[in-house]
């Protein structure tokens, strides 16, 4: 159930081991908040994986999906626009690849439909937008109250709109082709006008007291960054660290410095380069805010906005009170869960469950036992956390080195530290990966 990118993951891995698979998607029948479109697949929020170099925790993260056949992956690769060090696709593209893909396999029929009960042998994967009537009976059967969480997504403007000479391009340290992103300079006073028009700028206020859930940290709209602290926006999405206007004298510079004081990012959205996300500026402001406050940004003086930002509420189960070590009802080993219903954080991470929940499923149908990778790679260290983390204060986890099991040997140096991390990953996802059957080509 769910045809995001968890549920297409789930189906490809279980028809490409012969079980035939019925995946049942509401879309269009029943839209979500966030959705546009019925494509398999589809993103409502960044166009961006994240980062594709090993030594990152997501990039660990690909490679070892990439080992287990990873249909997602595949998609993204033949989707990919310029993004750095990051996977970026163009999201159109990129839900027509997987939806070609998945809807194209002999072994996979897609219905059309919400589904409002749960069926074993099966694998609810339907993500944080989960329907309301599917939500009570996941409730109901786990007999454990689902959390709720809000992402925010980030406006996108038209590229024509622009006034580039007030930009740069550039990677934070040159990464990618180096020259990857638009960055817009902000001096001191520039940067602190925007902090604190973030701050008092009208925001959308939840009516309903089920609205009124904690943000996820790694998700916090641009405001609420800006109400922490007037450097915490400085310190984190604007951050000048690694990019360097090579324009002389351009303003937003600091006297005897090639480093802005505060930079907004925007990251190419599509192929040809039309539509560029404000990368980190999530927001919960009303569209009237955001059209005067982004316009503060230099640069983004008379910007046109394709998307605006919005919030949308998401769900999750807690994990490690209601299911199994391999993400099963405790009663049912048969019906399995995965997705960021699980309490996974991001698109990666949500695919990769999907795999693995689609490799446990045929092994069950098959009579054998369920596995889950060991802790020293990025993926089972995922599933471990879900699984043991403290039910009481259970939120939704990104991947990160601080996941993985230590080394036997402690490593000074960080660098040499993650690099013998990411070693010991990739052989031991290669081990798991042969006793499952999967011919390692990655």
């Amino acid at each position: 159930m769910g045809g995001g990118l968890a549920g297409s993951e789930a189906a490809w891995a279980l028809a490409e081991r012969g079980i035939a698979v019925t995946l049942h998607e509401m879309r269009p029948v029943k839209m979500t908040a966030a959705h546009q479109t019925d494509r398999l697949a589809e993103l409502v929020c960044s166009n961006s994986f994240k980062s594709v170099e090993p030594t990152n925790a997501h990039g660990l993260l690909k490679a070892e999906m990439r080992r287990l056949g990873s249909v997602v992956l595949d998609a993204a690769d033949q989707a990919r626009v310029p993004g750095g060090a990051a996977l970026a696709v163009d999201r159109i593209a990129f839900a027509q690849a997987v939806h070609d893909r998945v809807t194209g396999h002999p072994g996979i029929t897609v219905l059309r439909g919400e589904v409002t009960e749960l069926a074993s042998p099966g694998i609810v994967a339907t993500g944080p937008l989960t329907s309301e009537g599917l939500a009570a009976a996941i409730a109901r059967r786990l007999d454990a109250s689902a959390l709720a969480f809000f992402d925010a997504i980030a406006p996108i403007v038209s590229a024509d709109s622009l006034d580039t000479t007030r930009l740069f391009r550039a990677s934070r340290y040159g990464k990618g082709a180096g020259d990857d992103y638009w960055n817009a300079p902000l001096t001191e006073a520039q940067y602190d006008a925007l902090v604190t028009a973030l701050r008092t700028g009208e925001q959308y206020q939840p009516h309903h007291e089920f609205d009124r859930t904690p943000y996820f940290e790694g998700c916090l709209p641009v405001e609420e960054m800006a109400a922490r602290g007037r450097d915490v926006l400085r310190f984190g999405p604007m951050k000048p660290v690694g990019l360097r206007d090579p324009r002389a004298g351009t303003p937003g510079l600091r006297s005897g410095s090639v480093e802005p004081y505060a930079v907004v990012q925007l990251r190419q959205e599509d192929r040809a380069g039309q539509m560029w996300n404000l990368v980190g500026f999530q927001t919960r402001l009303k569209v009237p805010e955001q059209v005067r406050v982004f316009r503060m940004i230099p640069g983004l003086e008379r910007a046109e906005f394709l998307r605006f930002g919005s919030i949308h509420r998401n769900a999750y189960i807690n994990s490690p009170r209601a299911l199994t070590a391999h993400l099963s009802a405790k009663d049912d080993p048969l019906l399995l869960f995965a997705g960021q219903l699980t309490g996974v954080e991001g698109y990666t991470e949500s695919a990769a469950t999907g795999i693995l929940a689609g490799v446990n499923l045929t092994r069950l149908l098959r009579g054998e036992a369920p596995v889950v990778p060991p802790p020293t790679t990025m993926l089972g260290a995922l599933y471990r956390y879900v699984h043991t983390a403290d039910p009481e204060h259970f939120q939704p986890m990104n991947a990160n080195f601080g996941l993985l099991e230590p080394l036997e040997r402690a490593v000074r140096d960080k660098q040499k530290k993650r690099e013998q991390l990411v070693e010991r990953a990739l052989r031991d996802i290669d081990v798991f990966a042969r006793g499952i059957g999967v011919e390692v080509t990655a």
